[in-house]
């Protein structure tokens, strides 16, 4: 692995993700993932671009610019946040006319961060631990981007089992099997497959939501979006980018909800 100035030099604003992320480790930890994922969510943005799907290739382009920005990649945040903008809009000219610029752009991401890790092996384990067989309380996190999960689980896993899962699917089947244990669930709503609505609308047609109360995680959703969570009567909003005490004053606020 390269000297973080490595990056530095090349116009990566380590210190701004460094005050978000809190220290080198989890910055690194986090970068790796980034890289491991990265080959997959451009395959799907390409997807979704040559079938015209702007619904789910808004979602991948929003996942992207999530991850950049999280890590300091300024301008591929600013060209992903462009793409997710203009895709939400149906603006397919757009999306055509600057998806080359995009992928030039990720892909000199991921040869830079390739460089600074020097080729080293990507077959870590990953970080987050799904089993909730031990004596801590369990939150469920659910987002499409392992970066986010990666990223709450390494702030909370002192105190909390983190049981995650990548679309709204996945987290229903979690809730099934693990409701007994969960003191609450961070739910992002834009979400491929199945959205963070209709896992709303499960935990609402199952009274569950007093029982497993809901924090939404949100990027750039509208207002519009926003307040129709609420309808849901959950307990808060968690804003991208967020650090550790953000995600500790949620939680928090989950329990407390739980115990009134």
């Amino acid at each position: 692995m390269k000297d973080i100035n490595f990056l530095r030099n090349s116009n990566v604003d380590v210190d701004k993700s460094l005050e978000l992320l809190g220290d080198i480790d989890t910055y690194n930890d986090i970068l790796k993932e980034f890289l491991n994922g990265s080959k997959e969510k451009l395959e799907l943005l390409k997807k979704y671009k040559d079938i015209n799907d702007l619904a789910n290739y808004a979602i991948y382009a929003h996942s992207l610019k999530s991850d950049a920005r999280y890590l300091g990649f300024s301008y591929l945040a600013e060209l992903s946040y462009n793409h997710e903008i203009e895709s939400k809009k149906g603006n397919f000219e757009y999306i055509n006319n600057h998806y080359d610029e995009l992928i030039k752009e990720a892909s000199s991401v991921i040869s830079l961060v390739r460089a600074y890790f020097e080729d080293e092996s990507d077959n870590a384990q990953s970080l987050i631990n799904n089993s909730s067989n031990d004596n801590k309380k369990a939150i469920l996190v659910v987002d499409d981007s392992s970066i986010i999960r990666n990223l709450i689980e390494k702030m909370v896993s002192s105190e909390y089992t983190v049981i995650s899962a990548i679309d709204g699917q996945e987290a229903i089947a979690e809730i099934s099997k693990n409701k007994d244990v969960l003191v609450g669930m961070l739910l992002d709503l834009n979400m491929p497959n199945m959205n963070g609505f209709t896992v709303l609308e499960y935990l609402k047609g199952n009274n569950l939501l007093k029982e497993i109360p809901v924090v939404i995680i949100t990027g750039d959703d509208s207002k519009e979006t926003v307040y129709k969570a609420f309808d849901y009567q959950i307990v808060d909003v968690l804003a991208k980018p967020f650090n550790e005490r953000d995600v500790k004053r949620v939680i928090s606020a989950m329990i407390m909800y739980k115990q009134e």
